[in-house]
């Protein structure tokens, strides 16, 4: 018979037991993933079971090897709580992963207990109408009886709460009744006084109940970051809403400037414009490869060309092949080159040459937008940060500063250095994203635009 004091101690020691495996499991990124999504087909809960049914396995393994370490094993408690987070299946495969050593030790029936207490949670858990209802379920059970009762004197229901807690009991209930009758085939902590009975029924309840609360604290920290990741996409598209339309009325523009006196290359370009507006239409597009939106700003540029002619407007590229491949955000350069033609080549009588650059230096993606207008005329520095107000900042440039600032923050740079009369560079730089995340696709530098 173990002291009345030891049991007490390991009761206490089970609890600490129970919140370390569940911070442990926490950590895991696969098991957070699992753990926010409800609803898992049978190969997602057999992962569950195993990420929280080996390690309390383990812990029945160590309570039957080590000496006085009895505290390790809380497997009934375990099998409850993959019954209540995963359901049936889980709760009644769980209950068998954790009794696996059981059975070397000779202690049978501590097997079909625990599936029948995984069951139960599974059954349970199908039960509640709410599924949040499992999360909030706290070892403060008195309110809770409190509620209990009043609801049910009320409105004639039993709330789901209080029909865990007394589930729980009665598990254990059945565990202990059945250790008196089987003592050499079935292990549970037992004392004949009552109060210390008392505390083993109140501790296989917190046992499973702070499980959970640190399990609902990881999914409400998961919550929170998809609502900042869905806030921040609904401002990026709110962002990107603003940018299509103010292109696609300049370039309207430019094509309705040649319908009257020169229609066969209006058409040209409208079917240019078609291509445009096909990659506008592609909303779920956040990122695409540096080589896919040269493409895009090629066909912008075989507009502009033929809007100014091909004498007054030039363009050079000078791409680096394996800069190509990394991806960036949508739409981030042609706004930048509708900006060096409408302020520094149009007021430019002779009209000038737009330089397209990217190339990669010190882990950073580096593209350059270079004309060789009219630069910037208004008083200030020859260099400037990017947040600093420059001319022609209207809604394009405005919504690229915006965007690399949500989806970079400080990790992004871009610098303006401008002579007047002598043309203005952009420059960004751009972190590069780890391998493996875009295609492998050569770019193919076609265009009609002079190069």
């Amino acid at each position: 018979m173990i002291e009345q004091p030891l049991i007490l101690i390991t009761l206490l020691i089970q609890l600490g037991v129970s919140a370390a495996v569940s911070s442990v499991l926490a950590r895991s990124r696969r098991f957070r993933v699992l753990l926010f999504h409800e609803d898992r087909d049978i190969w997602e809960k057999l992962e569950m079971v195993l990420f929280i049914g080996g390690p309390f396995m383990l812990g029945v393994l160590v309570r039957g090897t080590v000496k006085n370490f009895i505290a390790a094993d809380v497997s009934f408690e375990a099998a409850i709580l993959l019954g209540v987070i995963a359901g049936r299946t889980a709760g009644a495969c769980g209950g068998i992963l954790v009794s696996l050593p059981y059975l070397f030790m000779h202690q049978y029936l501590n097997l079909p207990l625990n599936v029948v207490a995984g069951l139960s949670a599974g059954f349970l858990r199908e039960w509640a109408k709410d599924r949040e209802a499992i999360w909030s379920f706290s070892p403060l059970f008195d309110l809770s009886i409190y509620r209990w009762i009043r609801r049910s004197i009320a409105k004639a229901f039993i709330d789901w709460q209080t029909t865990f807690f007394f589930m729980i009991l009665g598990l254990q209930f059945l565990r202990l009744e059945t250790r008196a009758v089987f003592p050499h085939h079935t292990w549970a902590l037992d004392s004949p006084n009552w109060l210390v009975r008392g505390a083993i029924y109140a501790t296989s309840v917190m046992t499973v109940a702070i499980a959970l609360k640190v399990l609902n604290n990881t999914r409400i920290e998961m919550k929170l970051e998809e609502q900042e990741r869905l806030l921040l996409q609904a401002r990026m598209e709110a962002l990107q809403s603003q940018i299509n339309p103010h292109f696609l009325f300049n370039t309207l523009n430019s094509v309705a400037s040649l319908v009257r006196f020169d229609p066969d290359t209006a058409r040209e370009m409208i079917l240019k414009l078609s291509k445009i507006l096909r990659r506008l239409l592609k909303q779920g597009d956040s990122f695409v490869a540096l080589r896919e939106e040269f493409e895009f700003v090629d066909d912008y540029l075989d507009i502009e060309v033929i809007r100014f002619g091909h004498d007054n407007l030039k363009v050079v590229k000078e791409f680096d092949p394996a800069s190509l491949e990394v991806v960036i955000p949508t739409m981030l350069i042609q706004p930048i080159v509708e900006n060096s033609i409408k302020h520094g080549l149009s007021p430019k009588v002779s009209g000038g040459t737009i330089y397209l650059r990217s190339r990669i230096a010190e882990g950073m993606l580096v593209i350059e937008v270079e004309d060789d207008g009219v630069g910037i005329v208004e008083p200030g520095s020859e260099v400037s940060e990017w947040n600093t107000p420059q001319r022609g900042a209207g809604i394009g440039m405005a919504n690229v500063r915006e965007r690399l600032n949500v989806l970079y923050s400080d990790a992004a740079r871009v610098e303006v250095e401008s002579r007047t009369g002598a043309g203005t560079i952009v420059r960004i730089l751009l972190p590069i994203p780890h391998s493996g995340e875009m295609d492998g696709v050569n770019y193919d530098l076609r265009s009609n635009s002079p190069r």
